[in-house]
């Protein structure tokens, strides 16, 4: 009953929605709230010279209209995620999820060793990497934010796919992260060893595999056992669709609300491997391997269920299931960290709201 209120009336008010699915106190911290600096202007000292809207600097991408655009874009009612699949596809803030993907798929081909991959560039643009098997389906995530990256020419598309999954995780009622701009945009498909902006295949992780796996990517990126724990915990939002990974449904009831009800579940809800569909109607499941709960109507991942068969990373899980104040917090710090990867020396803070001279 509660997966049909969510998501008739999540659009409405996702932070009231999110106060019963988790029992937790709502974030609201959208990036649509006026942010009123004014007030606290005198403190800055003589020379100080307020950021936002007609204030903003010649040259410098307007960031307040353009969190307002995609927060716009995000709840509005006509935008479609489409899929073969039944079942949410967007609409009203349920594409908040697939701008999440795109800026982890933009960032996560990042490898500390090789030094190449990583959100500078917005490689993703280019053939070979917009057809790689982990960024199937994102077309439609970057077709999406065309019509802002047009009405802010002086944004680069790296730093837009970035800011969208910023503010795709503070509207769906998460935490705020700090974003920092200064990505360049590649002009031309290069190979890595021509333009390390550039990565090859297979960098992505595949959810078919296990703790090990999840290491292997994660480790490469730089990230701790901790940080793949945390970062994880995006799964907490969207669903699976059949015509892209391959795999079928939704982690949680409240698809466009970031909360701890991941790990909840993870813990809480009793498991077994797929073998019927039931959607639209019931058949054999011949997808690949994945997990489904009782009613058949939640799913789980082979890597989602890493996180409570490895002793390590349990650790963190049972953490962040008893504790979503430090899951928020925790999600904050890697996926800046996540969104940083290569391109670190690059950034510059968003919007500083003084400055002396």
């Amino acid at each position: 009953m509660f997966a049909i209120t969510a998501r008739n009336f999540a659009p409405v008010a996702r932070a009231g929605l999110r106060t019963i699915a988790t029992k937790s106190k709502p974030n609201n911290n959208g990036f649509k709230k006026i942010k009123v600096v004014a007030a606290t202007a005198g403190a800055a000292g003589a020379g100080a010279v307020l950021y936002g809207g007609a204030t903003v600097a010649q040259g410098t991408p307007d960031w307040n209209q353009i969190r307002e655009d995609i927060a716009d874009l995000i709840d509005d009612r006509d935008v479609v995620n489409p899929s073969v699949d039944d079942g949410v596809q967007g609409g009203g803030g349920f594409v908040g999820p697939v701008l999440l993907r795109l800026a982890w798929h933009a960032s996560g081909t990042w490898d500390k060793t090789a030094k190449n991959g990583g959100s500078d560039g917005a490689t993703m643009r280019f053939k070979p990497e917009c057809d790689h098997g982990g960024n199937a389906g994102l077309h439609i995530a970057r077709n999406l934010l065309e019509p802002i990256k047009a009405k802010h020419p002086n944004i680069t598309y790296a730093d837009l796919y970035i800011l969208a999954g910023v503010v795709a995780v503070e509207e769906m009622g998460g935490p705020t992260v700090n974003f920092r701009w200064g990505r360049t945009d590649a002009p031309e498909p290069r190979e890595p060893k021509d333009d390390k902006r550039f990565s090859p295949d297979g960098r992505l992780p595949d959810a078919s595999q296990h703790a090990a796996h999840l290491r292997d990517i994660f480790y490469r990126m730089g990230f701790d056992d901790r940080g793949i724990v945390a970062l994880s915990g995006a799964h907490a939002v969207g669903r699976c669709h059949t015509d892209r990974s391959g795999f079928w449904g939704p982690w949680t009831h409240a698809e466009s609300t970031m909360s701890n009800e991941y790990y909840r579940l993870i813990f809480e809800e009793e498991w077994h491997e797929k073998k019927t569909h039931h959607h639209p109607e019931q058949c054999e499941w011949k997808g690949p391997k994945q997990f489904t709960n009782k009613n058949g109507d939640l799913m789980m991942l082979p890597t989602d269920l890493a996180l409570k068969e490895d002793p390590d990373f349990k650790v963190w899980a049972e953490k962040y299931w008893k504790d979503e104040e430090l899951w928020m917090k925790d999600f904050a710090k890697y996926y800046q960290q996540l969104n940083e990867l290569g391109c670190e020396h690059l950034l510059k803070s968003e919007v500083p709201w003084y400055k002396f001279w």
